[in-house]
């Protein structure tokens, strides 16, 4: 199995990526990934034994990734293709028709969109096997459409639906790693306290993820709501955990809301399973689009309450351990109140916090994913019909 990655520099699409692969081998699948070098994932690649063929730049029109990928997969013998991101729709389909080969190709959608262009919207369906949704909320997107014209984010207005043999739409819940994020109380855990300021007693709200203008995944929400709370939860403290080029406004807004000293941007954390045992209460006011977040998974798995939007593939996400409170979107007084409601509540214990960990590992587990992708595959290869062209 070849996975195309022609990005492979961060985000939740090249670890799920990445992270898939390493499963699927686990499972006996002979996968590799096809994707370019010197990025942060093709290292990643190489530190947990994943094979990379290193692919070359793109060029004009993507004419040398495709042309690369299309020997990879007439040399390889390879029985199936998957793409990953929506910059390599059209790049997977076009290398496994020049390849000459057969291959099975199949895509996975991680966002909760239709692909942009009207011709993948139109025809993609008709040149694939199989489109795998990260949620099932994102299969009813690309079935139905999406609308939600009062949202002030435009991109949330209409999302167009696609066309074509919708059986082809197939949902795999996306996985996180919950060998890694689980239930800790060591030192390493404690110095990540230490080195955000937190004393004992002190309760920590953190907001994971990037930041990028103008408003960020509801980080300037998460602010409002702490300054809602600055006078009536004196322990409280807000952490924005991540980077992007927000950053000069939080600072700005922590500012003016009064939150000095009570509200920091720690900047990136390289270690997030202590991150996620650091924070007491994950929020994540999510005002955009959201297919299946994997930071609810991960607080949640480490025992965490989580506060978030009820929008898009979030109740998904929150459903397996159901632990603190989904909340109107945009609703910075409803925010406030579930943030105080979790602030108050008696802390969990270990066990306690073991058996949100269970729920999490049994519903969405890197190997509950590679599993059930396996499966996907072997009916793929063992189905009468031939590929889709």
């Amino acid at each position: 199995m070849l996975h195309l990655n022609s990005v492979l520099a961060g985000g939740g699409t090249d670890d799920q990526c990445v992270r898939l692969v390493e499963g699927l081998r686990r499972c006996d699948i002979d996968a590799e990934i096809a994707g370019p070098d010197g990025r942060r994932f093709s290292e990643i690649c190489r530190a947990r034994g994943v094979p990379l063929r290193v692919t070359p730049r793109e060029g004009p029109a993507k004419l040398r990734l495709i042309l690369a990928v299309a020997r990879i997969l007439r040399r390889g013998g390879h029985s199936i293709i998957h793409g990953h991101h929506g910059r390599d729709l059209w790049a997977t389909v076009v290398a496994a028709r020049l390849s000459g080969r057969r291959q099975r190709i199949v895509l996975t959608r991680h966002l909760a969109k239709c692909p942009g262009s009207p011709a993948s919207r139109w025809f993609l369906l008709g040149r694939i096997d199989l489109m795998i949704c990260v949620s099932e909320f994102v299969a009813q997107v690309l079935r139905e459409g999406h609308r939600d014209p009062s949202s002030p984010e435009v991109e949330r207005h209409w999302r167009p639906p696609m066309h074509g043999d919708l059986s082809k739409l197939r949902v795999i819940h996306g996985g996180i790693d919950t060998t890694q994020f689980r239930p800790r109380q060591d030192a390493t855990v404690a110095a990540l306290r230490t080195q955000w300021g937190l004393a004992p007693g002190e309760f920590a709200f953190g907001i994971v993820g990037g930041f990028t203008a103008p408003r960020g995944k509801g980080h300037r929400e998460f602010l409002k709501a702490a300054a809602r709370l600055r006078e009536t939860l004196p322990q409280g403290r807000f952490l924005i955990i991540g980077q992007g080029n927000l950053a000069e406004t939080l600072r700005s807004d922590i500012a003016a809301l009064g939150l000095a000293g009570v509200a920091q941007l720690t900047g990136h954390c390289a270690d997030m399973p202590a991150a996620m045992n650091a924070i007491d209460c994950l929020v994540h006011p999510q005002i955009g689009t959201e297919a299946f977040p994997g930071v609810v998974m991960e607080a949640h798995a480490c025992g965490r309450a989580v506060v978030a939007s009820a929008l898009d593939g979030i109740p998904e996400a929150f459903g397996a351990a159901n632990y603190g409170q989904l909340i109107p979107a945009e609703n910075i007084e409803a925010l406030a109140e579930a943030m105080r409601i979790e602030a108050g509540r008696t802390p969990l214990i270990l066990a306690e916090r073991l058996v949100l960990h269970s729920k999490v590992d049994a519903s969405f587990s890197l190997d509950r994913l590679a599993a059930r992708t396996a499966d996907t595959y072997r009916q793929l290869l063992t189905h009468t019909g031939g590929p889709t062209r």
